[in-house]
């Protein structure tokens, strides 16, 4: 098994003109050194969306989505990883070299494709036995027909039919495709009475359930038998290629049309996607009858900023809506809500009503969430203060998810004029509910950082690696440490392989160049430090395991730097000849030449050094850190405001040492400051309990604690407090 190896990436990298990859989907015009143009990933008027062709960077400033050139074709065509390298190769004809892949690595993927393979091949099969078999027809798509489905939404959708006697797994076995495999993808199934291999979905009319790249990764299927004790539907099992809570029914089909739209549709069903389409509402998807997850979201959010939806407009309908809009709230998202008149669900209406009907509904009906939500809950609350006490507490805890402040305060405005109440008051209840959503959220990110420690940082890097940490890393309850990380790792992103200082070896005296990365890895193991968000620590191990290559790399590159100094040299000596009037002229002018190409030379290497990390980064295949490092390199100013307290430069570059070393200080007194809540925590419980042994423990902590802050207050030349992130 092969892989695209590691120079045609590279070289697929340095091909791609980031500005020339986005101008196939955007207008760009040129402002200074960079260019802009309107977002192709949320609907605005003003461009937002700027592109840095020194960078190879693109970035809307609105909405936040961008990356290299591999990370805007992943975000914008919904593309793998592999997808968008192999789409760059092909419009910058670049011949895609492959490697051999480890035995694990190999596995891996064989059973990924195998699996892929036998869901393409089966989908086939179902659509044959839809359309070309007796029972098919007379079952299958005399349901479809029933249900008013056109042939074109039946190959839209690719949808079928499994056969009542086993045929799908029967012919699976002689086409050659491995038991293992048909069991996994769940299209099979082992009876434990008999033993007998049989079709998962037998009897069934089929809905094939696409990635967003196109893949077939799972099916549903809907029994056409009225016995209740039969389940109406059965799905796909998870397995390595399909997770149920991060696929979304129909956005392969729906994304261009999200895209051109502006905004998204949201049903709950197969069939509501399929006759809201068949009607011309093609922006339109489905969570599968499962209730809505932030993965489902976040893929829908890759297409579109505002997401409409749709729902019954009885109990379960209106409950379906309510439990999904703070979901979607708290991913950023514009939320808009249609309730559709009673009897009557997205299928059933689309049905019986013409396709003008259909979008001049939406037009009209489409209200905002907190219209929505306070006209409901307010409603169902009546004169009732204590029912009307928890509605207006239920409407305050979705604005309150609402990352956007600017968002908050207009809802908040809206609200109080809704429900005639005081702007502060409603100000002071959101402010609350946050603070506790904070709460909630750093407890969360404690227990996930512990589970997705750094040993595997350790086990793939034991020379460079951050050290697993002896003692559970706390987060801090009203600010966060992530911030602080950040500015770390925003001086790794941007300056990781320059030369640091030299690494002396105690034993030979021998000294070793150590990079900014590096010297940053060497200070958080001797102090025992971590990263307390994952993305983070994602980012980190990342850079650790790229910059494995970058001596290999540099070398490479030096290459090519003799061959532009050479190159650079020649052509000036040509024109020195022509145009010199003697020779004493001729040997001044090349000595001058000759110090020009060299500094040409060093100059290269230097632009591959700085920009070594980042571009691979921005690159990376891994979405949460690619998005992270993309920010990183986008940021212009300093995350933490202690740290530009303190640092007055006129480029980071000619002080990065010391920004670097500032910048882990200023980290390192906002831990202390954790720890000295978290001691303040404990003694405030040994108190109550009266326990004067563990207070007087305590006491003596906290004074070796003050004592450290002392230190890293002389050390950052002032006396530094951390407030609260509230």
């Amino acid at each position: 098994m092969k892989r695209i190896d590691r120079e045609t990436i590279g070289k697929i990298l340095d091909a791609a003109d980031i500005v020339d990859v986005v101008s196939d989907f955007v207008s760009l015009k040129r402002r200074g050194a960079n260019y802009i143009g309107l977002c192709p990933f949320h609907n605005e008027r003003t461009p937002s969306f700027s592109v840095s062709k020194a960078r190879g960077i693109c970035k809307c400033f609105s909405c936040g989505k961008g990356g290299s050139a591999v990370g805007f074709i992943m975000e914008h065509e919904g593309y793998s990883y592999n997808e968008a390298l192999r789409y760059l190769a092909k419009k910058y004809h670049i011949e895609i070299k492959e490697e051999e892949m480890s035995p694990e690595e190999q596995q891996a993927d064989l059973e990924r494709e195998s699996m892929l393979a036998i869901n393409e091949w089966a989908m086939e099969r179902f659509r044959y036995f839809l359309t070309q078999t007796e029972s098919g027809r007379d079952i299958g798509l005399s349901y479809f027909r029933e249900r008013g489905i056109n042939d074109t939404m039946i190959e839209r959708y690719r949808l079928g039919y499994d056969l009542l006697n086993d045929e799908l797994s029967k012919e699976a076995l002689v086409a050659g495709y491995n038991e293992k495999y048909l069991i996994e993808t769940g299209l099979s199934y082992r009876k434990e009475s008999t033993g007998k291999l049989c079709d998962r979905f037998k009897g069934r009319v089929i809905f094939p359930v696409f990635s967003v790249s196109g893949k077939v990764v799972a099916f549903g299927g809907r029994t056409l038998k009225s016995d209740k004790n039969v389940a109406k539907y059965v799905n796909s099992p998870e397995s390595i290629i399909y997770s149920k809570s991060s696929e979304v029914y129909g956005l392969y089909q729906a994304k261009q049309a999200i895209v051109k739209k502006g905004f998204c549709i949201l049903t709950e069903g197969y069939m509501d996607v399929i006759s809201m389409s068949q009607a011309g509402i093609e922006n339109v998807v489905a969570s599968s009858g499962t209730s809505l997850t932030k993965g489902q979201i976040r893929l829908i959010h890759r297409f579109t900023d505002k997401v409409t939806v749709m729902y019954d407009s009885d109990a379960a309908g209106i409950k379906a809506s309510m439990r999904g809009i703070d979901l979607l709230l708290a991913e950023g998202l514009d939320i808009y809500i249609i309730l559709l008149p009673e009897g009557d669900d997205p299928d059933s209406f689309a049905q019986s009503h013409s396709s003008t009907e259909v979008e001049e509904y939406i037009a009209t009906k489409s209200e905002d969430f907190i219209s929505f939500k306070t006209k409901i809950l307010i409603g169902d609350a009546g004169d009732d203060p204590i029912k009307r006490t928890m509605a207006i507490k239920d409407v305050v805890g979705s604005i309150a998810v609402i990352p956007d402040e600017l968002k908050r305060t207009v809802y908040i405005q809206e609200c109080s004029r809704m429900l005639n109440m005081s702007e502060e008051t409603l100000k002071r209840q959101v402010s609350i509910v946050r603070r506790k959503n904070y709460e909630a959220v750093q407890k969360e990110k404690e227990k996930e950082a512990a589970r997705e420690s750094i040993a595997d940082i350790v086990e793939t890097q034991p020379d460079t690696a951050v050290s697993k940490p002896n003692q559970r890393r706390n987060e801090p309850r009203y600010f966060t440490l992530g911030d602080y990380e950040k500015e770390v790792l925003r001086y790794i992103v941007r300056y990781g392989c320059l030369h640091a200082c030299y690494n002396i070896d105690k034993n030979t005296g021998d000294s070793t160049s150590m990079n900014i990365l590096h010297f940053i890895a060497n200070d958080l193991t001797n102090d025992g430090i971590t990263f307390s968000d994952p993305d983070n620590a994602a980012l980190f191990s990342e850079a650790l395991m790229i910059s494995g290559c970058f001596e290999e790399d540099l070398r490479a590159a030096a290459l090519q730097a003799e061959e532009i100094k050479k190159e650079y040299f020649e052509k000036g000596v040509e024109e020195i000849r022509a145009t010199a009037k003697n020779f004493d002229e001729i040997r001044k002018r090349e000595e001058f030449l000759r110090e020009k190409a060299l500094a040409e030379y060093d100059r290269y290497l230097h632009d591959f050094a700085v920009s070594y990390l980042e571009r691979h980064l921005i690159s990376s295949s891994n979405d949460r850190v690619r998005r992270l490092a993309t920010d990183l390199a986008m940021e212009k100013h300093k995350l933490s405001k202690y740290h530009s307290r303190f640092s007055k430069v006129t480029t980071e570059e000619d002080r990065i040492i010391q920004l670097v070393v500032q910048a882990m200080n200023v980290w390192k007194l906002a831990i202390l400051h954790q720890r000295e809540a978290d001691i303040l925590q404990r003694m405030q419980a040994a108190l109550a309990a009266s326990n004067s042994e563990e207070v007087e423990k305590l006491m003596i902590e906290k004074h070796k604690l003050y004592q450290e802050k002392k230190e890293f207050g002389h050390l950052l030349g002032d006396r530094v407090t951390c407030s609260s992130n509230k």
